[in-house]
């Protein structure tokens, strides 16, 4: 594992699905992947080359939806960025979470937040907005942006409580 490049090894396995590839230091890179082999590639890094999940994050962009996942190689001390856009206004991806366990929160994360779909994603349930929370309104979304200011600290207490109440009721 020392002396394999993953990047080189990317490219080899998905000549036509890896674009861009940007050296941002020693220990950095950024790779531009088509959207529909995300799952295959980060099976392939996952699974067959070792590499750890750290996260993945989202950025609504003018080409569209950015989704980052972020590889580590640990070993190696290298972190590799898979960046995938996907179009707007409805963003859907592969999901990642049947592969990797711990994806299964981000992507529910980021489908509250942003209103990316991820296909095939085993529990699509909401993850972090309230239940009560309109359907179809992303609050990360730039078109949403001061529209949902978050909760002073005296709402923010008073929601403490209710959930501390619950169970002792």
């Amino acid at each position: 594992m020392r002396n394999v490049d993953p990047v080189k090894s990317l490219q080899e396995r998905f000549p036509e699905a890896v674009a861009d590839v940007e050296l941002r230091s020693d220990s950095r890179v950024y790779a531009s992947i088509v959207p529909g082999k995300v799952r295959d590639i980060s099976s392939f890094l996952f699974t067959d080359m070792g590499a750890r999940l750290i996260i993945l994050t989202g950025l609504e962009t003018r080409a569209g939806m950015e989704l980052l996942y972020h590889f580590s190689f640990d070993q190696l001390g290298k972190i590799l960025t898979l960046r995938a856009v996907v179009p707007m206004p409805e963003p859907r991806i592969d999901s990642i979470a049947t592969i990797i366990d711990g994806a299964e929160y981000i992507e529910r994360e980021i489908a509250d937040l942003f209103g990316v779909e991820f296909i095939g994603h085993p529990n699509p349930a909401r993850f972090i907005l309230a239940d009560d929370w309109p359907e179809g309104e992303y609050p990360y979304r730039k078109e949403n942006k001061g529209r949902y200011p978050y909760r002073t600290e005296e709402e923010q207490e008073e929601v403490r409580k209710r959930i501390r109440s619950k169970g002792t009721e």
